[in-house]
């Protein structure tokens, strides 16, 4: 695409090119963005890392296209680059609105400095100028519209491309050889079942953001990172809470799934909590509504994020199950519901696996306050928290209580 050859490539504004003012677009542009948090409102509730990554990128590679345009020269090159950034934004949520707001803010900031020693001799350049800024300002607002409208069509798609497709019909015990060469994937003999819960990141509860903008970040670095890792091999259905992961039990030894979940929890830069658990293709419904209840089990017992397997938590399963032996564990704490402090110091201790030290920093109390609390729960409850038979009645009656509450866990995906 080149500018109309109408236009004299050799435009000036008070005897110099128009382009003068802008040729140091990397010092110009991050004054721009500085602009835009002043002035385009929308700016102001993306995340730090859009400001200072995406947005100040595409504001230097608009500046360099208007730059070409102005000075009369070919830029197929630019468009292309700026389609590729507008339709990474698409994808990880950027409104278009925020966008075409800064694009327009950033003709208006350079058409100011171009005009600063402008005088009255200029007018008939700046006639010229008016309408080659309006050709910038179509060219990059229809280029930007374009990619955007395109990535939403394709993001769209995805929810039934091949892999969504297999992954539903897996975890609904409908899969079958004839579905997975249809999908061009391969149906492994046994998958690790992941349930994931995705933590809050810190910029989701900052009332100043964008909250939908950073969590859907979140969840694309997190299917970045899968598909970096595993590419189709991995199969998941995740929205912005958390969902659910196959991974071919062949990929990683039972010794790396540890190290794998904490890869992933490093890539969304949030904890993830998840339970894991091994079954054949066949029995992967079966799995994954264990792995789930494994999720939420740890999730009740604000448990510390990490991955948890089953067979690592099967008692307090077991404790859940309904029955007269859950009754009575439910009712060994009524003693302390008069006493709040109490029951929130017990199961502080349990969770920091009866570390008075890191209890008493998670409370911000002394330590000689936790002592004091676990001796008021045992003169209550009769339960000794020091004893290994009282813990074990404490703990399993703090699983038992916690089937009275209904947190809530992602379970399905996008």
């Amino acid at each position: 695409m080149s500018v109309s050859s109408s236009y004299p490539s050799d435009l000036t504004m008070s005897g110099q090119p128009v382009t003068t003012s802008l040729k140091d677009v990397r010092t110009l542009s991050k004054q721009m963005v500085g602009h835009f948090l002043e002035t385009v409102v929308p700016c102001r509730t993306l995340p730090g890392e859009a400001l200072n990554g995406d947005v100040t990128t595409i504001t230097r590679v608009c500046l360099e296209l208007a730059v070409s345009m102005l000075d009369g020269s070919d830029i197929p090159g630019k468009t292309q680059q700026l389609g590729h950034t507008a339709a990474a934004w698409a994808r990880e949520g950027i409104p278009i609105d925020t966008i075409h707001h800064a694009v327009h803010e950033g003709i208006k900031l350079g058409l100011d400095l171009i005009l600063t020693d402008a005088t009255a001799e200029d007018f008939d350049s700046l006639k010229i100028l008016t309408r080659r800024l309006m050709e910038v300002l179509d060219t990059i607002t229809s280029t930007v519209a374009r990619a955007y409208v395109r990535e939403l069509r394709t993001v769209v798609s995805e929810h039934h491309t091949a892999a969504h497709t297999l992954t539903s019909a897996l975890l609904s015990g409908h899969a079958n050889s004839t579905m997975a060469r249809e999908c061009g994937i391969d149906i492994a003999d046994e998958y690790q079942v992941f349930a994931v819960a995705l933590g809050i990141h810190p910029d989701e509860e900052n009332p100043a953001l964008n909250r939908e903008v950073v969590a859907r970040r979140k969840l694309r670095r997190v299917q970045a990172a899968l598909a970096t890792h595993f590419g189709q091999a991995v199969l998941s259905l995740l929205s912005v809470d958390g969902g659910t992961v196959l991974l071919p039990a062949t990929l990683l030894g039972a010794d790396e799934l540890d190290e794998f979940v904490a890869d992933l929890a490093r890539a969304a830069r949030v904890p993830i909590t998840a339970g894991v658990v091994l079954a054949p293709a066949a029995d992967v419904p079966e799995a994954a509504d264990r792995a789930h209840q494994v999720l939420d089990m740890v999730s009740r017992l604000k448990s510390p994020p990490k991955l948890y397997r089953f067979d690592e938590l099967a008692l307090e399963y077991q404790l859940t199950r309904p029955g007269p032996a859950l009754d009575y564990l439910r009712n060994l704490l009524d003693p302390l519901e008069e006493h709040p402090d109490l029951l929130e110091t017990l199961e502080s201790h349990i969770a920091n696996n009866l570390n008075r030290q890191r209890t008493a920093r998670a409370m911000h109390v002394h330590t000689n306050t936790i002592d004091y609390r676990l001796k008021r729960v045992s003169q209550l409850t009769g339960l000794d928290a020091t004893q290994a038979s009282g813990l074990w009645y404490l703990r399993s009656a703090i699983v038992a209580r916690s089937y009275q509450r209904r947190p809530t866990t992602g379970r399905a995906g996008t």
